[in-house]
């Protein structure tokens, strides 16, 4: 009996060319993010490499869908090479789309406080921060306006705890997070507030962003204030807000391991006058 062999139909030369934007899109993504957390080098060549994985997966989606139509009209083969590169693709992309749609719903501000009229200082800071990277100082009204409108909730924190307290509990979650502490100081009674300078990371790219908290006396407790900076770009895609915020949380839980006591109270700011200046 003869056997028929039966020609292997050639593989589509787009879906060819899809697999091999789509993998390599997924190097030069990572190398992006090992410039970055290793500081090897500024922000632009980090951005730049970053923006180009993401144009070789756009490719690889074009050249898959490209694939599959050939695929379907000519019958050759290389639909899994098509099917791979879509979905390397938009796994790359998927974070980025959902920080654009992050862009068109929140306010690009880039520095959250707690305490927009006497905000929290960078010091220890300050001397870390070159010319490209944004300036130190708050932007005032204009920045707390926006602030309130989108970010309502972010408020001090009014603690029954004692200052000292208060400032081991905000050292215990800064080291439970692994922040980079950059400046640390106790609060000393009638001498002066307890402060902790740090620097965060970004989940997946690793940016740094700039915090400080600071500890005050007030009344029988001690109020926290806390407040989280971009070293880059004007817009933050709500990051810094989500970290105050869940620092706050952290913090009150710290300094309050007995829950059944009476619950803390976080004070409630009136909203700004149109002529109220704000300290800088």
């Amino acid at each position: 009996m003869v056997r028929r062999r039966i020609a292997e139909q050639p593989r589509s030369r787009l879906s060819i060319w899809a697999r091999r934007f789509a993998i390599f899109s997924l190097p030069v993504a990572l190398l992006a993010i090992v410039f970055e957390r290793t500081g090897m080098f500024e922000i632009q060549p980090v951005l730049v490499t970053f923006g180009a994985s993401l144009v070789l997966a756009a490719l690889g989606i074009l050249f898959a869908l490209g694939g599959l139509v050939s695929i379907w009209f000519t019958g050759r083969s290389g639909a899994g090479y098509a099917f791979l590169s879509l979905g390397l693709g938009a796994a790359l992309l998927a974070y980025p789309a959902y920080l654009g749609i992050k862009y068109t719903r929140l306010p690009a501000i880039y520095d959250i406080t707690t305490d927009p009229y006497d905000p929290p200082r960078f010091e220890a800071v300050t001397r870390l921060r070159t010319r490209e990277h944004n300036p130190v100082t708050y932007g005032g009204l204009p920045v707390y306006q926006q602030q309130r409108t989108a970010y309502p909730d972010i408020e001090p924190l009014d603690s029954n705890a004692t200052p000292q307290q208060a400032y081991d509990a905000a050292m215990a979650v800064v080291t439970k997070r692994k922040w980079r502490i950059v400046d640390a100081r106790a609060p000393q009674t009638g001498r002066r507030e307890g402060r902790i300078e740090a620097i965060a990371l970004s989940p997946i790219m690793g940016f740094r962003d700039d915090v400080v908290i600071r500890v005050r006396s007030a009344g029988g407790g001690a109020r926290v204030d806390v407040r989280s900076a971009s070293r880059y770009g004007w817009h933050d895609f709500g990051a810094n807000a989500s970290r105050v915020t869940s620092l706050i949380e952290d913090i009150d839980d710290a300094a309050s391991p007995d829950r059944t006591e009476k619950p803390v109270k976080k004070t409630a700011k009136a909203p700004v006058a149109n002529n109220q200046s704000i300290k800088r």
